[in-house]
């Protein structure tokens, strides 16, 4: 078993913050649509993203130079499309990304041969309702194992009206927006309940216009989708992740003082509301030119609603866990069903360290203490959640174990590096 030990110390110095994983997905794909060359910059090999650039390979796109930084392993990837699909490989490893799995069924549709999807971990089970209720609107063939990977499509899509719920995944929409530009008919994709994740869709129209395909959003109730577009390359820098600097923000306000670059003040990620939250929280945050500096300050519960940035639950819950009164996390229900039942497991690894935290049906609900003890926790197979534990180190009392520290790979493989970088004491750990 990889386990980390994290001796606590506080965090201190700079840090650039990784290229967000949403926007290198997007950029990759929509360059691999592309009639031509495209470079994408500031891209870092996570599982993910190597599981989005595999499976567009299978669609026929190459991969013509990769150029890499080795101090930061930042890289940039010349991509050539060539304007239109073709099926090079029939099984398409997922790994354990859904955002792979749920943009690249769509495209797969459009081409009307048979492709099977595989995965692993979480993702084998995660679920896929919304896109079978449009195989069986628009007449392709399905089949799975008793509703879990692999999933196997055979048929094309359709110009039309697809109606999807808003508050389940805004990857499912996302996928659509890729495909129905490319199909010889208009498509309206109609959303039936309130759209949760706005951010990320957002990202996905901003991202899609860098490329020239345009889509008409109607207050985010109704995307009206022109046929016969065409995606043209486009050179795109990927700008840093703001869920993944959350981490680093949070640690610095328990015990620090971080200094975050690569962050972009305009972004349109939704995650970048973990700057609002902190600072009602009581944060202390210095805008610094470029700059975003964030140091060790006192901070006081609040009602936080997650609905529109869950990826931040875990961390949100280490803040509330440590701060002075009552953290209450709300309408967080979907983060149940990521790479693990993020409720669960946030509450159940900062109880086993002294956190006064208790699930309910949507959130948590947490009464800040001092300090935490320390000991031996899991990090679930889940990334975010072996994140969050190493920034609560810096409030424990005691070392750290964390079990399964690896799976950072999934989506910030240099994160342990940067940790150490920062000044973390953090040692290999044989569990025997």
């Amino acid at each position: 078993m990889d386990s980390i030990k994290i001796s606590p110390s506080p965090l201190k110095g700079n840090i650039n913050i990784p290229p967000s994983k949403s926007l290198s997905h997007r950029a990759i794909i929509c360059a691999a649509l592309s009639n031509g060359i495209s470079r994408v910059e500031n891209i870092v090999f996570s599982e993910d993203i190597l599981a989005t650039l595999e499976g567009m390979k299978a669609f026929g796109m190459e991969i013509l130079d990769i150029d890499t930084d080795l101090k930061t392993n930042r890289s940039d990837i010349t991509i050539k499309g060539k304007g239109y699909l073709e099926k090079l490989k029939e099984v398409i490893d997922c790994r354990e990304s859904g955002s792979t799995l749920r943009f690249l069924i769509p495209i797969a549709c459009l081409l009307g041969e048979k492709f099977t999807f595989t995965g692993r971990g979480k993702l084998v089970e995660r679920p896929l309702t919304s896109y079978y209720n449009m195989f069986k609107a628009q007449g392709v063939k399905y089949s799975n194992v008793n509703g879990k990977l692999p999933l196997t499509v055979e048929g094309s899509l359709k110009p039309g009206v697809y109606e999807l719920a808003g508050n389940v995944s805004s990857q499912f929409i996302t996928g659509l927006m890729f495909a129905l530009p490319l199909l010889s008919g208009d498509s309206i994709i109609e959303i039936t309940t309130e759209l949760e994740s706005k951010g990320y869709v957002d990202l996905t129209l901003d991202v899609l216009h860098r490329f020239s395909i345009n889509i008409e959003n109607n207050k985010d109730k109704r995307f009206y989708i022109s046929g016969n577009q065409k995606y043209i390359p486009a050179d795109y820098k990927v700008e840093g992740d703001y869920s993944q600097a959350a981490f680093w923000m949070v640690a610095a306000v328990l015990n620090g003082e971080i200094t975050l670059e690569n962050l972009s003040k305009s972004s349109l990620q939704g995650d970048k509301e973990i700057l609002n939250i902190i600072s009602k929280m009581g944060a202390n945050i210095l805008n610094e030119g470029e700059h975003i500096k964030v140091t060790t300050s006192q901070t006081n519960g609040i009602v936080i609603d997650v609905s529109q940035y869950p990826d931040l639950v875990p961390v949100l819950a280490v803040l509330g866990a440590v701060s002075k009164g009552k953290t209450k996390i709300v309408n967080a229900l979907r983060v149940r069903l990521k790479e693990s039942d993020r409720l669960k497991a946030i509450a159940c690894e900062l109880k086993k360290i002294g956190a006064n935290i208790t699930e309910t049906p949507d959130g948590l609900d947490i009464i800040g203490v001092s300090s935490l003890s320390g000991g031996i926790v899991d990090s679930w197979n889940d990334h975010r959640i072996a994140m969050a534990l190493a920034v609560a180190s810096t409030k424990c009392k005691e070392s750290l174990i964390i079990n399964n520290s690896r799976v950072v790979s999934k989506s910030y493989p240099e994160f342990w590096d940067d940790f150490v970088e920062l000044g973390g004491v953090v040692d290999e750990w044989n569990m025997g």
